[in-house]
């Protein structure tokens, strides 16, 4: 990727090598990461460039994976360190997954630097890493980018409460999980924690509930989506990371930043995250076709359709 060829997607966030067992099936040391799940996701839409850190036992054929699917890598360092690796296992309760081993190796090191061409991106999506480093990943840009969208996670909120704010603060769209709002909160109540999420200069609160879909609120109006209903669940790790991806991918593509399109974003990133619960890894989304993901949406809008 080219000066002439900047990416309009910047994606930061952690690769890994993971591995997973569910009921289904088990590998081990397979590609993983909030960056790479986002990443391809949001590259279904337009063009993205990844920045993030790997370790030295990362083999080549990842890399090689993603400038197959036209993603950016030069924003991605290597280090002297294994690559960072999580190990877990779910159960038949897919939305929740046990934490076998936590192996931080390269993302110990990661201190982002995004490349000269990626700082004109009007896009950026922060995965879940440090929010200290998420802050100094836009400090970095050479302007405010049209639209950010950030993650957070359970560790974060407990150690770093205050700088998470900061980042929500700072964020067009503060991407967490019913139970990460009520933990950041301090409520049970999910339109409670939409609205706090509001007052921090948010125009749209997001807030993910696994297969159960997602809600998005404005300070206007309220909107459901469902989850779409998967009979071939393998592994829904990445999913939360698909989504985000797909979510800011397809407002890249669309350009429209309204609710309307908003509420069309939810449904094709909600579409996205689905097809990735059907395999390990990127595996699924490695062979997805356009042609699929618009058979997938018409399907969600006759289900939402009464």
């Amino acid at each position: 990727m080219t000066k002439n060829n900047s990416p309009e997607i910047v994606i930061v966030g952690s690769m890994a090598l993971d591995t997973v067992e569910t009921p289904f099936g088990k590998v081990e040391n397979a590609l993983g990461g909030s960056a790479s799940y986002a990443g391809l996701a949001s590259g279904f839409f337009a063009k993205t460039g990844l920045v993030s850190i790997i370790g030295k036992d990362f083999p080549e054929k990842h890399l090689d994976f993603f400038k197959e699917h036209g993603i950016g890598i030069e924003g991605i360092e290597k280090s002297e360190k294994n690559t960072f690796h999580w190990e877990g296992k779910y159960g038949f309760d897919v939305n929740s997954a046990q934490t076998i081993k936590t192996e931080l190796n390269s993302l110990l090191d990661f201190n982002p630097k995004l490349p000269e061409h990626y700082k004109n991106a009007d896009f950026l999506f922060l995965g879940n890493f440090d929010p200290e480093k998420q802050l100094q990943v836009l400090f970095q840009m050479k302007k405010r980018p049209r639209l950010v969208v950030s993650d957070t996670m359970n560790f974060y909120i407990s150690s770093k409460p205050e700088k998470v704010l900061e980042v929500v603060k700072a964020s067009d769209i503060a991407l967490m999980n019913d139970a990460e709002a009520r933990q950041l909160f301090k409520t049970p109540n999910l339109v409670k924690a939409a609205k706090k999420i509001l007052e921090l200069d948010s125009e749209f609160a997001i807030i993910k509930k696994g297969e159960h879909g997602c809600l998005l609120f404005s300070k206007k109006s309220f909107f459901s989506a469902p989850g779409y209903p998967l009979e071939n669940v393998v592994d829904p790790t990445g999913c939360g990371d698909s989504f985000a991806g797909a979510l800011i991918g397809y407002l890249a593509k669309t350009k429209d930043l309204g609710e309307k399109n908003f509420r069309k974003a939810i449904i094709t990133a909600s579409t996205i995250a689905s097809f990735n619960a059907e395999d390990f890894s990127l595996n699924r989304l490695s062979r997805l076709k356009k042609t699929e993901i618009s058979k997938r949406i018409s399907e969600f809008k006759k289900i939402t359709k009464f």
